[in-house]
């Protein structure tokens, strides 16, 4: 799929001699304002995911937002006007859906933005009509796609699924492209395969179709699988209004049956930093802390094998989000994945499109932290790990940190959180003339209350303040806001569209509130987190229970508070954010 149109045959070793059509669009784009305000916020979403650091700064710093969109109108504009306007949407859908009727092609090789409106166009399709399926046995290509990032996801209701009526989806990627692409996880899927086609050639985009096709791996797998099926029957019989699943080639079977007989995964990871660079910044419990969390998990049956740790200086940026993505790789139905942290939390200015600091982004500190977002685990990359797991899994993440900043007072017990320095604490204040005091930026508690923070879809007092902070400007932790919508109704509408419930929302138990301290807490001679302390005592006293009545996750918190409190001089409330459903069920291992 790309901007030319016309058809034409192309000779295979095989003999078949294809016939090849492209799909014209560039002329619903030219309709469109590219200069259009939300078109640039659009861009600016899509450079700041959280997964490409660096792009957002060289776009502000190096050029001004007008010469951008006129260098990137046929990239990276056009997959912003497609992201910022829906009614440009509808009526691609609209136009590739004519085609394809007209065409009933056996494959879609779709580049770029060409694979946002195939993906869009066949999904919407497949929830809409499950009978008739617009492309029923067909095989689609993707290669340079978008559709994996963030900013790109929203417009999806927050979640990328499985295409059912396809025979199969082949994903190339390249982590050298820079035009806001993304890996596509679809962990578990049969129908589904990404093949890594790294290449970097001269210039900044490596965002070439013809590389991508031409890649060892996309012969070796894509290809060859292609010819493998060619001359194969398409047919896509219904039965009481529901798919019948397609013959795949032998080799996708055998991978299908072994995910299936695979047992259920129990995976942990456990980071400490104690020793930070910076002597003011050292804890004393957080190694002690590790391990009293590995030998709780133990106790609820985890494989001493399958619970990996770092500590210290190994948990640098780059260490800690290697092994995330080794936790919540492949993650199937009824896996049980735990991720704990201990260390300093923080909170780092966040730019929104006018590239003045708008929202406060929560983070967690690893080793080598600089109060830059590209050395932090922010929001924004835990939730592109996290939220695509399937609804069946069951992911934990435990963080006794604090993210309000604040070091320890005089004679008490430390905390764990950092202080921001005086340059980077001047971003997110304002002089007040009136009051002759420092003030949060009024951008910073309103502007991003309205829009950056969407707290709008968040009706109750208590679950705004938990979600976005108490200002309305923070994006939190384990919270997945990059991929809300301007409100719950079109993000429900948009969730329902594309026939799924929305990203994947771990369960997150937290050392304390906003606005309060994660304290250390000294056990005889040995230090630990106040909370971990607490919360491992209960867990380890309840995998050794008797008792008929399994612990549930909002019984854990309770007697979590209520034992921190008896060491703990100043407040600390533990929390638990989590799907309303999950409050109350038994936690895995004592169920």
């Amino acid at each position: 799929m790309g901007g030319g149109h016309g058809r034409r045959s192309a000779g295979l070793e095989s003999g078949l001699q294809p016939q090849v059509e492209f799909l014209a669009y560039d002329r619903f784009f030219e309709d469109e304002d590219l200069n259009a305000p939300v078109v640039a916020e659009a861009l600016i979403r899509l450079s700041a995911s959280g997964l490409f650091h660096g792009i957002a700064d060289l776009f502000r710093n190096r050029r001004g937002l007008g010469t951008l969109l006129e260098d990137v109108r046929w990239t990276a504009g056009m997959v912003a006007q497609w992201v910022a306007l829906e009614g440009l949407r509808a009526r691609l859908r609209a136009h590739l859906a004519a085609e394809l009727r007209r065409f009933q092609p056996e494959l879609i090789v779709a580049h770029s933005l060409g694979s946002l409106i195939a993906y869009d166009t066949l999904r919407r399709d497949e929830v809409a009509r499950p009978a008739q399926p617009l492309a029923p046995g067909c095989t689609l290509l993707t290669m340079g796609s978008q559709i994996g990032n963030p900013a790109v996801r929203t417009t999806f209701g927050g979640r990328i699924e499985q295409l059912e009526s396809l025979r199969f989806w082949w994903h190339l990627y390249n982590q050298e492209d820079d035009v806001f692409t993304s890996a596509i996880d679809l962990p578990g899927r049969e129908r589904f395969r990404q093949v890594d086609t790294h290449f970097d050639i001269e210039g900044l985009a490596d965002h070439d179709g013809a590389h991508y096709l031409n890649h060892e791996g996309a012969r070796q797998a894509v290809w060859q699988d292609l010819a493998a099926s060619a001359g194969a029957p398409r047919s896509l019989r219904a039965s009481a209004g529901r798919m019948r699943p397609l013959a795949l080639a032998p080799r996708h079977v055998r991978a299908a049956k072994k995910s299936a007989q695979a047992r259920p995964q129990l995976r942990a990871l456990l980071v400490g930093i104690a020793d930070y660079p910076d002597a003011a910044s050292r804890l004393e419990g957080p190694v002690n802390d590790v391990f009293s969390v590995s030998a709780a998990l133990q106790e609820l049956g985890f494989p001493a094998d399958g619970i990996r740790v770092v500590l210290n200086d190994r948990a640098t940026t780059a260490g800690i989000r290697e092994r995330l993505r080794w936790l919540l790789a492949d993650a199937r139905p009824a896996d049980q994945l735990f991720f704990y942290f201990a260390g300093h939390g923080a909170q780092v200015p966040g730019y929104g499109v006018d590239a003045e600091v708008d929202r406060s982004d929560e983070c967690l500190v690893p080793y080598d932290f600089d109060w830059s977002q590209g050395r932090a685990i922010t929001d924004d990359e835990f939730c592109a790990l996290y939220s695509q797991l399937p609804y069946q899994a069951h992911f934990t993440a435990v963080l006794d940190c604090c993210h309000s900043g604040g070091m320890a007072r005089a004679g008490g017990a430390k905390a764990r959180g950092l202080t921001p320095p005086d340059d980077i604490r001047h971003r997110m204040i304002r002089w007040d003339a009136a009051t002759s005091m420092w003030l949060p930026r009024e951008r910073f508690t309103d502007k991003s209350a309205r829009s950056g923070g969407k707290p709008a879809r968040l009706r109750r007092a208590a679950d705004r303040e938990a979600w976005v902070g108490r200002s309305g400007g923070v994006q939190r932790l384990g919270r997945g806001s990059s991929l809300w919508m301007e409100s719950e109704g079109a993000h429900r509408r948009a969730a329902r569209a594309n026939g799924h419930l929305g990203a994947y929302t771990p369960v997150l138990l937290e050392a304390c509130r906003e606005g309060e301290l994660a304290y250390e807490y000294r056990h005889g001679v040995t230090s630990h987190g106040a909370f971990t302390y607490a919360l491992c005592q209960v867990l380890r006293e309840a995998a050794r229970s008797t008792r008929r009545t399994p612990l549930t996750y909002a019984q854990l918190v309770a007697e979590t508070a209520r034992r921190i409190k008896s060491v703990v001089d100043e407040p600390q409330n533990p929390q638990l954010v989590c799907p309303r459903v999950r409050e109350k069920q038994a936690i895995p291992g004592l169920g």
